[in-house]
């Protein structure tokens, strides 16, 4: 049995080189991007897995600190006064992030910062808030910085009351968002 490849055609050193399929695979599932997996095992030479990853991480550490090099995260923020489950808690936040993607397409500036997000690993994290108060104490701050935000009122077919706001979902600069949600804990 011999490894199989997968053919990138038009790289500058020749017409076609080839990039180990099964070493592909295991790069895309550490979600590094399909384009960057085959560079990366191309300049490591196909010799592992490992080596890739590890070029294309120490790559992005590496990269100059520019505009272009920001990354960008998606916080939820969950409202652990209402003691929802573990189902409820994955549908609010579902919720949160379809909302908080239709307000990014209201500015330019927005859509920028989401297709950035999205081309830069579209980190997503959970983070627990103690209450209804602490979720729009921290929308408000979000605001003041010019980050948007969308806060999730539950309908109350389910687990909760009518209009009570579940989630507060948030994107910025990474930078920038800590000073909003990161002093909170993980969920």
């Amino acid at each position: 049995n011999s490894p199989s490849f997968v053919t990138m055609e038009g790289t500058e050193q020749s017409d076609s080189q080839e990039v180990n399929a099964v070493y592909l695979q295991q790069l895309r599932e550490l979600d590094i991007p399909e384009e960057a997996a085959k560079q990366a095992l191309l300049h490591t030479r196909n010799v592992s897995a490992e080596e890739a990853a590890m070029y294309y991480f120490n790559k992005l550490e590496n990269e100059e600190e520019g505009d272009d090099d920001l990354i960008f995260k998606m916080v939820f923020v969950v409202n652990m006064d209402l003691s929802m489950g573990v189902g409820k808690v994955a549908t609010q936040v579902g919720h949160a992030a379809v909302g908080l993607y239709q307000v990014l397409q209201e500015k330019n500036s927005w859509r920028e910062m989401a297709w950035k997000w999205d081309h830069t690993g579209s980190k997503k994290v959970v983070m627990q808030g103690s209450n209804t108060a602490h979720l729009l104490e921290l929308q408000a701050l979000a605001m003041s910085l010019s980050l948007p935000t969308y806060l999730v009122q539950d309908a109350g077919q389910t687990q909760a009351e009518p209009g009570l706001h579940t989630v507060l979902a948030l994107m910025g600069e990474e930078e920038l968002l800590n000073n909003v949600t990161g002093s909170l804990q993980l969920l």
